[in-house]
């Protein structure tokens, strides 16, 4: 029997976007109001109690405890000869600085000094967006968030003394999607990307900080009317900088000579297209940018592009130092006078060592040992990776994070002058478990891969209860790494399909391009197809297999629920985006639906939205279980997105299984979620697949 759900008024109001007029009956659950916060504390709940009758919930919790080996580890960042980091401390994290990339260090900085006073004495401990030292050493800028949000400060840090400087700026970074600060190579400043008002408007611009002497806005030339994020980045010896624009495929769009006083910004690498075919991700060398590009290779090139080029612009003049070939190429970290470049081969980590004019080196290996096959860990976005994997000396080495589906995170550092790799952190834990890569057809007979893991010992020729663990969207690759989560369920006995789904970054930029825009339908057609084979290979039983994604992973998942309610046991997305007509009415959300999904100010482009969207998607049907997670302080998929669908979904179900909804306080889109709320999370999460899939 289904549970009492609250009770959720319905009201006349609608969306009408290009003059598209389109029912919205529970827009009144986008407010923040005291009946929106009483309704969403009775479902939160609803789904606790529900959860825990169904007596999975303490095993799960245990099984999360000793399969979570925490998230992946922030790598520690050297600067003038020293190397600082996080630990757990006893009342929170904490900051040390050290002689080794982990050895004994002097702490810094607690986070829970950091607190929000306004939060009063319960406020939870502040988490860490990033940590950047300066050039020297002699100061350590930190990204403090309070709230879960992912909107942070920054905090300043003198080394020596370990007091907090009071000249931080003022300014709130919208994220850490632009790589926290870029410093100055002199030290004497840094570069940021942050909202220029109210986190809501999301409104952003690069600002310069000089230590000591305030705060400005730097005037880069971006694209007219752009939103997109904008990191600066600095040559080793400050002579120049170059402005990298846009999040998922960025390109340096900006150059500028530092050391001819006056020099204004100029016009460099402008007029790709945004999305597949227009990335150019990579660091000054010397006086050319060297880059991974996807222009005219979509599994990608490496090129050098001179500063003082009299066309940057024009890819014709670009010199090749890498050509294209069967692998993906993904990024490239300079390191002392070699080149590593890191790619994916059929979606396995490598990593290639070369020459500054991209040949391999006489007498060197030409690839990293790395410990097994899996994932290097980086940032989603490739502008991200571009401040996570800077330029490092050869003294210093290629400090990396590695693990694969049944092994967690280990920290690890190659050294190019040895050709040694050297372990700094070993993984903690060992699932297992068997690995198996396979491949299901889609409609166009284009093949979708995925991995198996099973449980060791499962007999793989028995139908297993299944989880897909699926994405597809942004260019962001889904790769062969640990998630405790997810450790946890295959531990218990469930068998785990990770699937490789077009849109996402794990094939090239083709595959990107293969579900993007107006073919983001194409992502759901290669679920269902992987999800069909599963069945018709025994991999699963019919009523045996359940689905999870997270954002628009979680899209996903509400397409799947409302178009093929008959394939699932349960359908589970975490801080979903759900409702694409209502977000055209929140500034960041809008950003996004218009550079990945199409112009909201289309009538025929918002007609298609709408039948992306799982919000409008739902009728009256006989659904599976759904859980959804969210957070109350997500700045991506605000918590109304998921109050929205599951009251929709709720008044529609026919069937008895349950709809629950838990928005989880003090809690965002994940980066800077607590590690308690975390787990609690993710508890729930496996208790409900526990009972759904009856493991």
């Amino acid at each position: 029997m289904s549970p009492a759900y609250p009770p959720t008024r319905t009201g006349a109001e609608f969306s009408e976007p290009a003059g598209v007029r389109i029912p919205d009956p529970y827009r009144w659950l986008e407010a923040d109001t005291a009946e929106v916060r009483d309704w969403q504390r009775e479902q939160a709940a609803l789904a606790v109690s529900t959860i825990a009758a169904g007596g999975q919930l303490e095993r799960a919790r245990a099984l999360v405890e000793a399969f979570d080996d925490g998230a992946r580890p922030e790598l520690p960042a050297p600067a003038a000869g020293r190397w600082f980091r996080t630990e757990a401390g006893p009342g929170g994290p904490e900051v040390l600085v050290a002689d080794a990339p982990y050895g004994p260090g002097r702490v810094l900085a607690r986070l829970a000094d950091f607190r929000d006073p306004e939060l009063g004495a319960d406020a939870p401990v502040p988490t860490l967006s990033w940590l950047a030292p300066s050039p020297d050493g002699r100061l350590l800028a930190l990204g403090v968030c309070t709230d879960g949000s992912e909107h942070h400060r920054i905090r300043l840090v003198d080394v020596a003394t370990g007091a907090e400087r009071a000249d931080a700026p003022p300014q709130t970074l919208h994220s850490a999607w632009a790589g926290g600060v870029s410093w100055w190579p002199d030290s004497r400043g840094f570069s940021f990307f942050a909202l220029t008002g109210r986190p809501e408007d999301f409104a952003q611009a690069v600002f310069e900080h000089r230590i000591g002497d305030g705060t400005r806005i730097e005037a880069v030339p971006i694209p007219e009317g752009s939103r997109e994020y904008t990191r600066l980045q600095y040559s080793a010896d400050g002579w120049r900088a170059v402005a990298s624009h846009r999040l998922g495929s960025p390109a340096p769009v900006a150059v500028r000579a530092l050391d001819t006083p006056g020099e204004p910004w100029r016009p460099f690498v402008t007029g790709l297209p945004l999305g597949p075919g227009g990335t150019v991700a990579g660091h000054i060398v010397g006086d050319a940018y060297i880059a991974v590009t996807d222009v005219d290779a979509p599994r990608g090139r490496v090129v050098a592009i001179p500063l003082d080029a009299e066309h940057p612009d024009d890819p014709s003049t670009w010199t090749e130092l890498v050509p294209q070939g069967d692998t993906v190429l993904r990024a490239i970290t300079p390191v002392g006078d070699r080149l590593l470049l890191h790619g994916f081969d059929r979606t396995v980590a490598f990593v290639r060592i070369l020459g500054l004019d991209g040949r391999e080196l006489p007498g060197e290996p030409g690839r990293v040992p790395l410990p097994g096959e899996g994932a290097i860990g980086s940032p989603f976005f490739a502008l991200t990776a571009l401040a996570a994997n800077p330029p490092a000396s050869e003294r210093d080495g290629y400090v990396f994070a590695f693990s694969t589906l049944t092994t967690s995170w280990g920290v690890y550092r190659y050294l190019p002058a040895t050709g040694a790799l050297e372990t700094l952190r070993a993984p903690g834990i060992e699932l297992d478990a068997t690995v198996e890569l396979a491949c299901a057809t889609a409609l166009d007979s284009t093949g979708i891969p995925f991995h198996v893991v099973r449980p060791a010992g499962a007999d793989p020729a028995a139908p297993a209860p299944v989880l897909i663990s699926a994405y597809g969207a942004a260019n962001v690759p889904l790769l062969p790494q640990y998630q405790g989560d997810l450790a946890a369920f295959v531990a218990a006995g469930g068998t785990l399909v990770q699937a490789y789904l077009r849109g996402g970054g794990e094939l090239g930029s083709d595959w990107f391009r293969g579900a993007h825009r107006e073919r983001r339908h194409v992502r759901d057609g290669d679920l269902v197809a992987v999800a069909e084979h599963l069945l018709a290979t025994g991999i699963a039983a019919k009523g045996g297999l359940a689905l999870t994604g997270g954002s628009d992973g979680g899209l996903m998942c509400g397409v799947a629920v409302t178009t093929r309610p008959d394939l699932w046991r349960a359908v589970l997305p975490r801080a979903p985006l759900l409702d694409l007509i209502g977000g055209i009415r929140d500034p960041y959300l809008e950003f996004v639906i218009r550079k990945a999904w199409g112009d909201p100010d289309v009538a025929e482009e918002v007609r298609r939205l709408a039948g992306n969207s799982p919000y409008e998607l739902v009728e009256p049907a006989r659904f599976p279980a759904v859980y959804v997670q969210a957070g109350a302080t997500d700045p991506r998929c605000p918590p109304w997105q998921a109050r929205k669908f599951v009251a929709r979904l709720q008044a529609a179900q026919r069937g008895e299984a349950p709809i629950l909804l838990h928005v989880f306080e003090n809690a965002g889109h994940g980066a800077a979620t607590s590690p308690e709320v975390l787990a609690q999370q993710d508890s729930e999460w496996l208790a409900v697949l526990l009972d759904e899939l009856e493991i």
